[in-house]
């Protein structure tokens, strides 16, 4: 099973570099199965009910998100009703949506998802690890096939993570910082692991913003509305292949693709 997880979506840019390549990326790397963070989507805070349902529309299996989540006020209601978007599972259970998911291919495979994230230099949620231990485990008893979508700030703690599931999950996916890193690879038992997928949006910017707002914020401390930026999109991704039957990957690759000739 060959899935594909794509990097923070930003704003309209990141939205226009998808539409260029999703269908492409899944007839080259034979997709089974995708997933994409959205936190970003909607100019770059938070995601809206019309752009999560385009993008769900588009073939996208499962949508997952992280601290932008709740930013956009109307996607509270869209998300309590909605299973293939998720939040974070160590938030609060008394808030809306879920951290889990279990999808299926065409040819009927099921991949499970757990979305959680990180407590460094991030918003205060419950602990991470032991929760999402026990959401892989919970999974796990539907489909050996389960990713996880680690959604934080710290390199430190997205490598403990994946270090956590070795072996338990089939792939720890860091995402948030919007920088693709290098460090790919599969772990001793199986879990292939990234420290971040990458950003699919404008690169002519500050981790997606507009340069001159966010310099001006560093240099002058003062408040700016931050907006997405609009030149320079890529596309980030990576794509995982996984035994169906014992769900330990044997490849993880890193996309990188710009503007398409």
């Amino acid at each position: 099973m060959n899935i594909l997880f794509i990097g923070d979506l930003v704003g309209k840019a990141g939205r226009r570099i998808f539409e260029a390549h999703f269908d492409r990326v899944i007839d080259k790397e034979r997709v089974d199965f995708s997933i994409l963070n959205v936190e970003n989507a909607a100019d770059g805070l938070g995601v809206t009910p019309d752009i999560a349902a385009e993008l769900l529309g588009r073939g996208i299996h499962c949508l997952t998100s992280g601290n932008h989540i709740w930013d956009k006020r109307e996607i509270r209601g869209y998300i309590a009703g909605e299973r293939r978007l998720l939040r974070p599972v160590n938030y609060p259970t008394d808030l809306p949506g879920r951290g889990t998911y279990v999808g299926e291919t065409a040819s009927g495979g099921k991949v499970g998802i757990v979305n959680v994230m990180g407590r460094v230099f991030m918003p205060g949620v419950d602990e991470p690890f032991r929760l999402a231990r026990a959401a892989v485990d919970e999974l796990r008893k539907t489909t050996p096939v389960v990713v996880v979508d680690m959604h934080a700030e710290a390199t430190s703690e997205k490598i403990a993570m994946g270090w956590h599931l070795d072996g338990a999950a089939s792939a720890v996916l860091g995402t948030h910082t919007h920088v693709q890193t290098a460090d790919e690879r599969v772990l001793p038992r199986g879990t292939a692991y990234i420290s971040d997928v990458g950003m699919t949006g404008p690169y002519d910017s500050i981790i997606g913003m507009d340069k001159e707002t966010v310099l001006s914020r560093f240099i002058h401390c003062m408040p700016a509305r931050l907006s997405s930026a609009k030149g320079d999109a890529r596309f980030c991704a990576v794509v995982i292949a996984v035994d169906e039957t014992t769900g330990r990957a044997s490849s993880i690759r890193r996309l990188n693709l710009g503007e398409p000739s």
